[in-house]
């Protein structure tokens, strides 16, 4: 499966390397961004699994590149991990999570804490591509019911390879959220990897009403 990217955005280069140092162990791609302006053009073209995004900037801080973010349907539901070197007491933070933060962390932070944090919404975001891929196998699925085939392949042998390949994503899920428990991680980590079941449980509901003598019909996957 192709890399996840992660936005790293900071107007400090120390800072940027500093952090790539920390999540390289993930081997995932970084991207730099020295800017909020830098950050959103970034997000016009690339998709992200996550942002670690520097409170103190000049010009677009990261509460006003974070409002911009959250106004845009399609970056709307990247996590956002606010980074500060200042600590302004409950309202700063408060108002970090207002502007749409999933996690609050003020420098220095523990190189180890940062790079688990990030790696649960990495992971999230590749249990998420495998289930749209999974969604778009199925769609193919119910157009290949009126034809016979799709793509070179009887609709038998498209429902088995779709059901080995939803198994395996239900396995890696249902290992994921176990390891969210047993580190009682973040709420809203544990609130995304709760909506990425409920959508497996949809496809595999609408999978299992495909296979003959199961119903009358398909049913239509949660959103």
């Amino acid at each position: 499966m192709q890399k996840a990217k992660i936005l790293l955005v900071d107007d400090r280069p120390e800072n940027l390397l500093a952090l790539e140092a920390i999540l390289s162990a993930l081997d995932q791609t970084l991207v730099r961004a020295s800017s909020g302006e830098e950050a959103l053009k970034a997000l016009l073209t690339d998709d992200f699994a996550v942002i670690l995004l520097d409170v103190q900037m000049p010009g677009m801080d990261g509460f006003e590149t974070a409002a911009h973010i959250k106004r845009r349907e399609r970056t709307r539901d990247i996590p956002i991990i606010f980074l500060t070197a200042i600590n302004h007491g409950p309202h700063h933070t408060f108002r970090g999570y207002a502007a749409g933060a999933v996690d609050y962390i003020s420098k220095p932070f523990d190189p180890w804490v940062l790079r688990a944090k990030v790696s649960v919404f990495v992971e999230l975001y590749m249990k998420n591509c495998q289930l749209r891929e999974q969604a778009s196998l199925l769609r193919l699925q119910l157009e290949g019911g009126k034809g016979g085939a799709v793509a070179g392949k009887e609709p038998a042998g498209l429902l088995a390879e779709l059901s080995a390949r939803l198994a395996a994503v239900e396995e890696q899920a249902e290992a994921l959220s176990k390891q969210l428990d047993d580190e009682s991680a973040d709420a809203a980590a544990v609130a995304t990897a709760a909506h990425l079941e409920r959508k497996l449980t949809g496809l595999r509901r609408a999978l299992d009403a495909l296979e003959p003598g199961t119903g009358p019909g398909p049913v239509a996957p949660q959103s």
